[in-house]
Order: C-alpha cells, then structure tokens, then sequence
C-alpha cells in the first residue's frame, strides 16, 4: 500500500492568505486544527473565520480538540512539553486514531500556531503516524 503524505504547518509568521496559499500550492484539502483552543489574537487564525477562509478555496477544516497539548503551558521548556504530550498520546490512544481516521480522507495538513515543527506537539502527531507506515510527513 503506498504511503498518504500528511503535511504539518504552522501559521506563526504567515498572513492568512499566505497560508492558504501554501496549502493550495501544495494540494491539501484537510486542515486539521490540533490546537485545544482553537483562539488566536491573529485576525483571521480563530476557528470560524479560518474555517471560512480556507472553505472558500475548497479546503476542508476540521478542529480535533483532544489533539490539543493539554501541558502548552509548558512551552518554555519545549522539551519537557513534548515528552509529557507523547505520554498523553500513549493515555490516550483515540486522539491519535481520530487524527489518523481525519488524515486518511483528504490530503491534510495538521495546524497549530508555531513555524518550527520540532518545538510543537504536531510534530509528536506526525511522528505516531508516520510510525504506523500509512504515512510519510512533510513539514510546510
């Protein structure tokens, strides 16, 4: 069976238009929102005006809550904050199922806000799936 590419992106540093852009230039159809709190203080970044923004270009959103890194308050010390995520992951196996299950419909992006994929929990996300070998992953 050949591998999906799941894509992660961060929209820190980027316009909403901008991030559109990339998404379509790329071919994705899927954002998945993996932020617990789907809220920015970035005009255009909060779940109902990006979810319209991004359907107006044909891109589906769809926010996974649970995906969210309940320790972000830990960013600080991004490594510890990651480690305690990838053991909420292993707690709690259906968050990475519902992620998978979303990924495998339309070609996807998972977002959350930082543009370095190694200081942010998607990263943890996008290394489960590519573990399970349905996926490769590309960060944007």
């Amino acid at each position: 069976m050949a591998r999906s590419v799941v894509f992660t992106v961060g929209y820190e540093g980027r316009t909403p238009d901008e991030l559109i852009e990339l998404l379509a230039r790329t071919g994705v159809r899927r954002v998945i929102d993996v932020r617990a709190l789907p809220l920015s203080r970035r005009r255009g970044f909060s779940k109902t005006p990006l979810r319209e923004a991004l359907g107006a270009h044909g891109i589906d959103y769809v926010h996974l809550r649970d995906a969210g890194n309940p320790y972000r308050d830990l960013r600080a010390d991004s490594k510890r904050c990651l480690r305690l995520y990838a053991r909420y992951l292993d707690a709690h196996a259906a968050v990475l199922d519902a992620v998978e299950a979303a990924a495998s419909e339309r070609r996807a992006a998972l977002l959350c806000l930082e543009a370095c994929p190694e200081g942010c929990h998607r990263s943890v996300i996008a290394t489960r799936l590519a573990r399970k070998k349905r996926f490769s992953v590309k960060h944007l």
